[in-house]
């Protein structure tokens, strides 16, 4: 839980040393800019509000892995939520408002996450997990999402060493299979979303596994 809390901040930190002009850039989400991936932020942040608030009686279905489902194919930014992400993102109109808005709502899920009780169970897509496994799994999207927010950002601020570690182990496990000693956690993480496609060399090195990516997760 305490890395769920070092990565959102870190994240939300990020988001707030972006300069006005960088909200027009590219992220790594395919079809979004950094406006509309920070408009998900804000969205991602009242997910895990309504999740924490959403108690479940039953045992749990999933973990901080299996809660991960691999899609058949990539997001194109064309799916009807994610349109409507980039129209929420344009309303804001001033980078100002919605950076503030993320600061306020991020903030509030943050502390949810700290005073909530880690072997509560919870409910969110259907689904039950503890809230100790709700967060982890939350560790793999606050990372991902941060290697987007900085994906054509030279020298901003990278996730927290830690997050992309245990983010690396959680996608190893969902692949079934670890990546090369010789990739770091950045390159093992963007390599096996699809974020970026293998060189000629990662390829060899991957072998087998390379069958197997990349993983869409959603």
């Amino acid at each position: 839980m305490d890395l769920f809390s070092r990565s959102w901040a870190a994240l939300r930190a990020a988001v707030a040393e972006l300069p006005d002009q960088d909200f027009e850039r590219p992220s790594g989400c395919t079809g979004w800019l950094v406006r509309d991936l920070v408009s998900h932020l804000v969205i991602d942040a009242q997910d895990v509000l309504i999740t924490l608030a959403t108690p479940a009686g039953t045992e749990p279905t999933v973990n901080a892995v299996t809660y991960w489902r691999v899609q058949d194919r990539p997001p194109t930014g064309e799916d009807p939520l994610d349109a409507l992400t980039v129209r929420l993102a344009a309303a804001y109109q001033e980078p100002g408002l919605l950076t503030f808005h993320l600061d306020d709502v991020g903030s509030a899920a943050g502390r949810a996450a700290e005073l909530a009780d880690p072997g509560a169970r919870v409910s969110t897509r259907g689904e039950v997990l503890t809230v100790a496994d709700y967060l982890t799994a939350y560790v793999l999207e606050w990372t991902l999402h941060h290697l987007d927010l900085i994906a054509h950002l030279p020298g901003a601020a990278e996730p927290p060493p830690e997050g992309l570690a245990r983010s690396r182990a959680m996608l190893e496990q969902i692949a079934g299979a670890a990546f090369p000693a010789s990739f770091s956690d950045k390159d093992a993480l963007v390599v096996g979303t699809g974020r970026r496609a293998p060189t000629d060399a990662e390829r060899a090195e991957l072998g087998g596994p390379a069958g197997k990516l990349p993983l869409f997760l959603g």
